[in-house]
């Protein structure tokens, strides 16, 4: 159990809740470091190692924080451990630390971080936490490379400052400079977003597949599975009949949205069904009337 609560922190961060495709923060260095993938993934890997340490402690030291300053009892943690991790910048990777510069002190404001620590670690223990870190830091990530990685192969031909893929001729200048980010940024959002629309189109076509298909093997069409035939209130019939099953489908789950979702949908179809039904057998009644009147 608890190893699934760690699995779920990491899948959370990196596609779920992914800080930069899916909420949308930490736009600053995502815009301002990603010219270069080198450049993107050693900011990524830095937000990470503060996030992880971050809410670590933040989370250790919940119950001693006063409520009302802890607010900058995070700042002032936050702020300790990125001027550590400068500290080692500087000392081991001194050319990553120049090529970054004043965005690696501004990892103390970054949203990401706060974030995380006001509506997470504050509130989970601290294992917990520090894999929640690790998640949004690992989906900080893969988001500022995966830009930079497009920024660099498309506006300097190269791919980590090291391998030329693409001839300098054929490069567009444009993508190393800031509007390059924006458009680099939307295309892979509109593309994550288009992938995610058809995954739940696709789920949902399959879900009133089986509903059909189950109740056409169990015999409880009034077509008998025979489209052809199926109008009227036959047709009103059926659909109130696979309304109840998808009703009894989502009963039956009950561990997801999406089933609850559809079995409200399902619920109305069949709603919608009695209800021209019942217009039909209003209306048959009414033309009975009717010829009895004729007839009298």
């Amino acid at each position: 159990m608890k190893t699934k609560g760690y699995t779920e922190r990491l899948y959370n961060g990196l596609i779920k809740e992914n800080p930069t495709f899916v909420l949308m923060l930490g736009m600053c260095p995502t815009m301002a470091v990603t010219s270069s993938a080198f450049n993107a993934l050693g900011m990524g890997l830095t937000t990470t190692a503060v996030l992880v340490m971050s809410n670590f402690v933040i989370s250790a030291m919940r119950k001693m924080i006063p409520d009302k300053v802890r607010i900058p009892a995070y700042i002032v943690i936050v702020a300790t451990l990125v001027t550590i991790v400068q500290l080692l910048l500087k000392a081991y990777i001194p050319s990553l630390d120049s090529a970054l510069g004043i965005y690696i002190p501004l990892i103390v404001v970054n949203c990401i971080i706060l974030g995380r620590a006001e509506s997470y670690a504050s509130k989970n223990p601290p294992l917990l936490s520090a894999f929640d870190g690790l998640g949004m830091g690992l989906g900080f990530t893969l988001g500022l490379t995966c830009i930079g990685i497009f920024r660099e192969l498309l506006g300097s031909g190269t791919l980590f400052d090291t391998v030329q893929v693409i001839p300098e001729n054929f490069t567009i200048s444009l993508f190393v400079m800031a509007p390059g980010a924006f458009f680099v940024l939307a295309f892979l959002i509109a593309a994550q977003n288009a992938y995610r629309n058809r995954k739940a189109a696709k789920a949902a076509a399959a879900g009133e597949a089986v509903a059909y298909s189950a109740a056409a093997d169990n015999g409880e069409l009034a077509c008998g599975g025979n489209c052809l035939s199926c109008f009227g209130a036959v047709c009103a019939e059926n659909r109130g009949k696979l309304a109840e099953n998808a009703v009894k489908a989502a009963a039956g789950t009950g561990n997801t949205g999406k089933s609850a979702v559809n079995a409200g949908k399902a619920e109305g179809i069949g709603k919608a069904a009695g209800t021209a039904q019942n217009d039909g057998k209003a209306a048959a009644a009414d033309s009975t009337g009717a010829k009895g009147e004729t007839k009298a």
